[in-house]
Order: structure tokens, then C-alpha cells, then sequence
């Protein structure tokens, strides 16, 4: 018994170990000090999703193994092996825990801020429906007036809570399924056949500018617009329209860029109004520098999921109980379409504190946290 017991304490000393290895961020804050901001909100989709889709009738859900296999609790929602973007973003910006999702936060919880995100969502109401249930970013938006009215009973009036929001970072990173599950699929969706690439771009940035606006009407003033990252360079694209199985799909990540240059001209737009803070993260120049260099960053494999099935391990996605590859921090990709917890710790690092000029405009999301 005592052999045993022993094995288990040592079980759960190398899983610790493991996750106080990757949060020892170098972030410019001492520790066990205030957060930077009294809450982080988070709007999304799977890349950020960490448990919306857990009960409801969805193909979109990652709440089984081997997701979470690097996770503390293991599966979470969270469409990773371990930690997500925003899970980074929050430890940086001094949060002790992960931000709860909306489905499961109540009370108190609110203040500090939850995840309305869910996976295979869009800024259409259309996008991944063929994958079943899921909370649209007009949807999450609802959800996030609801929190709102919730936060004014806590606090008092509605004076207080509107500068008590005022202070807290918003995070929306929306489009990546506007692309991927909806243009980019012709045979469910007509959206190919009615606008061009330029045409859909502007659609989508006017849906998008109608829903952040109620944000901002509902209190959002330091808001994070991510861009939408190299879609056409996931495993899942490049097996089915990579020739080589390496190059990526140049018609969609064109199609990419444009709505990314549409992000830039809303942050512009918003930022003409009282108050307001926009900043935009080019997520999609990040990947592009990974996927230039992935030795830099200490990847090695960058067009095959690390647990998939098919060419490029991207033609079905992980499956439950399928066993992983074992060298999860050198693979660029998790699955067919979401990264692994190691670039998702380049990425939520460099969002934080930007690398270089092209990162963020106008700026990055610690000085943000500073306004």
C-alpha cells in the first residue's frame, strides 16, 4: 500500500512540475500581485472555447481524452492539449485561475470576468451548422448583456458597473469558421456562390461591427480584435487541398487576409469613439512566422496534427481515447484545426507583449491593460 501511495504522490509531483513549467511565463509582474485589470471576458470559438459545448447537442466538443491530456483535470472543453490562448493571456495579465466558462460561472464569479466562447461559431448565424449546437457570437453577445445586468445587481447601479467594465479587457477572436464552416464549404453553404472574397470580407465586418457595438453600448471599452490565423495551413486543409501535403491553400488564407485588413479598419472605426481602446493581433502573421522558423520556437513538425486520422493526421479529428504522439511540444497543430498548448504559449505570449511592430496595432494587450 505505502509502494503504491507512494507512486501516486510522485504521479501528481510530475504533473505539477509539468504545468509550473509552463506558466512560468516571463511576465513583467511580481508574483502573487493584483491582476492588471479587475476581469477578462472572452468571446470565441474552439480555439478559446473551454467548456460552452460541453452539454449541449453539438459534433463540437472536446470534452473527452486525450483533450486536456496536459491540462490540469484533464478534459476540459478545451480543444488542446492543454492550456488555450486566452488561458495564457490570463495568467499574464495575473489572474490565478483560469477564467470559468459562461455556461457553468455564477454569482460572484461574474466580476472577474468568464469565457462566452464556443466552439464552431461564427459571426453568422449560419456558420457550423452542419456540426450541430452552437452559441453564435451574436449569441454570446446576448449572453454577455445578460452577465452585464447581473454585474449592475452586484455592484449597485449602473454607473458603477459601466466604470467597473470600463477597466476590463474584452477578448473576441471571431472568423476563423465564417471561413472553414461556412465559404469554404460549398456544399452546405451558398455564401461561395453569392459574394467573392472581398464581398464576404465585408459582410462579415459589418455583422461584426453591429455586435461589438452592443459590446461597447453594454460597457466594452478595452477590446482585443484577434485575427484570423493561416486556416489554409491547418493539417485539415492540406489534406484535402495541399498537393504536397505541404503547401498551404493559398485561395483560403487570401480570402484570410482580406477580413484581417477589415479588423484594422474596424479598430480604427471604433476607436473614434468615447472612450473606447480596439487593438488588433495579427494571429495570422504569427503563425507565419512560426511556420517560417518553428525551429526558433522549439517546433519540429508543423503540417501534421499531433492526434488526428488520415493524410496529415488532419482528415478526421482526435478521436476519443486515441493515443497521441508523445512529442506534443515539437507538433505546431494538436488536431486537424487547433494548435497544440506549445504554440498556443507563443502565441498568447506574443499577443501579451508584442515582438515586433507588426504584432499589434495600435498596441499590444499589456499596455492596454495599463490605460
Amino acid at each position: 500500500m505505502a509502494r503504491i501511495e507512494l507512486k501516486r504522490i510522485a504521479v501528481r509531483l510530475c504533473c505539477w512540475v509539468h504545468f509550473l513549467a509552463l506558466i512560468s511565463f516571463t511576465a513583467p509582474r511580481p508574483a502573487r500581485s493584483a491582476p492588471q485589470v479587475p476581469c477578462f471576458f472572452i468571446f470565441g470559438d474552439s480555439l478559446v472555447d473551454n467548456g460552452n459545448n460541453n452539454d449541449i447537442a453539438s459534433l463540437a466538443r472536446a470534452n473527452y481524452p486525450p483533450y486536456g491530456i496536459d491540462f490540469p483535470g484533464g478534459p476540459s472543453g478545451r480543444f488542446s492539449n492543454g492550456m488555450t490562448t486566452v488561458d495564457v493571456i490570463a495568467k499574464l495579465l495575473g489572474f490565478d485561475n483560469y477564467t470559468p466558462p459562461f455556461a457553468s460561472a455564477s454569482g460572484n464569479e461574474l466580476l472577474s470576468g468568464v469565457n462566452f466562447a464556443s466552439a464552431a461559431a461564427g459571426i453568422r448565424e449560419e456558420t457550423g451548422q452542419q456540426l450541430g449546437g452552437r452559441i453564435s457570437f451574436g449569441g454570446q453577445v446576448q449572453n454577455y448583456q445578460a452577465a452585464v445586468q447581473s454585474v449592475v445587481n452586484i455592484l449597485g447601479d449602473e454607473d458603477s458597473a459601466a466604470n467597473y467594465l470600463s477597466k476590463c479587457i474584452f477578448y473576441v477572436g471571431m472568423g476563423s469558421n465564417d471561413y472553414l464552416n461556412n465559404y469554404f464549404m460549398p456544399a452546405f453553404y451558398s455564401t461561395s456562390r453569392q459574394y467573392n472574397p472581398q464581398q464576404y470580407a465585408d459582410v462579415l465586418a459589418q455583422q461584426y461591427s453591429q455586435q461589438l457595438r452592443i459590446m461597447y453600448n453594454y460597457g466594452a471599452r478595452k477590446v482585443v480584435l484577434i485575427g484570423v490565423g493561416q486556416v489554409g495551413c491547418s493539417p485539415n486543409e492540406l489534406a484535402q487541398h495541399s498537393s504536397n501535403g505541404v503547401t498551404c491553400v493559398n485561395r483560403i488564407n487570401s480570402a484570410i487576409q482580406i477580413f484581417n485588413q477589415n479588423l484594422i479598419s474596424l479598430v480604427d472605426e471604433f476607436n473614434k469613439l468615447a472612450g473606447a481602446h480596439f487593438t488588433y493581433i495579427n494571429a495570422y502573421g504569427m503563425f507565419g512566422d512560426i511556420l517560417m522558423n518553428p525551429a526558433a520556437n522549439g517546433l519540429k513538425v508543423t503540417n501534421r496534427g499531433c492526434c488526428g486520422v488520415g493524410r496529415n493526421n488532419g482528415q478526421v479529428t482526435c478521436l476519443p481515447y486515441q493515443t497521441p504522439c508523445q512529442n506534443r511540444d515539437e507538433y505546431l497543430f494538436w488536431d486537424a484545426f487547433h494548435p497544440t498548448e506549445a504554440t498556443n504559449i507563443i502565441i498568447g505570449k506574443q499577443s501579451y507583449s508584442a515582438q515586433s511592430s507588426s504584432d499589434a496595432y495600435p498596441i499590444d494587450i499589456l499596455r492596454l491593460a495599463q490605460i
